[in-house]
């Protein structure tokens, strides 16, 4: 699962993503710095791992992780080719998600490419780009479905009206994120792969002094996307790069106090990305290796060991599973069974985040 960070030319987004990933992507004063996509596997920061790993001590520790994309900017006519346009709409097909950077601080000595600081213009070109390249998809799909939808045929004639009522929002300058779709239009929508149906983050990169509680600029971003179903973050982009610098953790921790905040803002970011792309974590503990493993919210019990291998899934037997609490409570695994706290669980099984797992299987 990935998740592609938008926005325009130098509003920081590979800052960001510098930030977030180990990987040092092209950071400068124009636009179009970042035009192949940078790609990171990210870390997930999760204060249960270190606490399991205290547990059982085990030889290696492994986090999960999330696979974040630094796409291209974007300019006006994208959805005709300009810029770097078609090859910045493909890569954000292939995301799951979008982390969308609008530019919330004032500095005359970064460029804007639209020579003024306006987080909500910005907003709406990105989002008036991707509506009109929707469009056209829409557009050419109702071209064939028409046809069919004429001879009476049902499947075509729910996909016509999900199309029109679709094409009608965008049309208003609203996103296919908003459509209040039911569960049969639903499963549509998923099928047509629309760039503004994903689910999408606004990463608000603001100065460092309005890294703890924003700025006006962030206020009017709450205000125009309050009816979208997404959510905002607000980040010192600039100051979070300082810090990612230091090596010393000490020293991080005074840098993160003296502008009043507790824990690097990258973090807060990081799982919000995991939240956004509908995950959850479950853990396997053991001597050897003590691993946090990523499953969609929702996940049966085999799906979820069909992530360490497939095997796991086909041969499915029963999962023995310890609650994260149930765990830190009692200690060991050994003490959680002494106390009756071990769950033995069939293929009905939904996993819950947090679960300690060992599966039993048969190939």
């Amino acid at each position: 699962m990935k998740a592609g960070i938008v926005g325009l030319p130098n509003v920081g987004k590979s800052t960001l993503f510098n930030c977030l990933s180990n990987a040092k992507a092209q950071s400068a004063n124009f636009p179009f710095c970042t035009i192949e996509p940078n790609v990171g596997v990210v870390n997930v920061p999760d204060p249960r791992l270190s606490k399991l790993e205290e547990l059982v001590s085990p030889e290696k520790v492994m986090p999960a992780t999330v696979e974040i994309v630094d796409i291209a900017g974007l300019v006006k006519g994208a959805s005709k080719g300009e810029g770097l346009g078609n090859k910045f709409l493909a890569n954000i097909r292939e995301c799951d998600a979008i982390l969308h950077v609008l530019r919330c601080f004032d500095n005359d000595n970064i460029v804007h490419v639209d020579a003024s600081v306006d987080p909500i213009r910005d907003k709406e070109t990105i989002d008036f780009e991707l509506q009109l390249k929707d469009l056209e998809t829409i557009e050419k799909r109702l071209e064939k479905v028409n046809r069919a939808a004429k001879t009476g045929n049902k499947d075509a004639l729910l996909e016509q009206s999900t199309l029109n009522k679709l094409k009608e929002l965008l049309e208003s300058g609203q996103s296919a994120r908003v459509f209040d779709a039911n569960e049969k239009e639903q499963v549509l929508v998923d099928e047509f792969q629309l760039l503004t149906a994903k689910p999408v983050l606004y990463v608000c990169n603001v100065d460092e002094a309005s890294a703890k509680d924003g700025n006006a600029y962030v206020e009017r971003v709450r205000e125009a996307v309050k009816s979208e179903d997404a959510e905002i973050i607000i980040l010192a982009v600039g100051t979070e790069s300082d810090i990612a610098e230091l090596e010393d953790y000490e020293e991080q921790q005074m840098f993160l106090q003296d502008i009043g905040l507790e824990e690097p803002g990258v973090s807060r970011l990081i799982r919000s990305a995991y939240k956004l792309l509908n995950l959850q974590t479950y853990f396997t503990a053991g001597v050897k290796e003590v691993r946090a493993w990523t499953i969609p919210i929702g996940a049966t019990a085999p799906q979820a060991a069909g992530v360490i291998h497939t095997d796991f899934e086909k041969g499915f037997i029963r999962a023995e599973v310890i609650g994260y609490d149930n765990y830190v409570e009692y200690g060991s695994e050994a003490k959680v069974k002494e106390a009756g706290k071990l769950g033995v669980e069939g293929k009905e099984y939904i996993v819950k985040d947090g679960d300690v797992m060992h599966f039993r299987f048969n190939v």
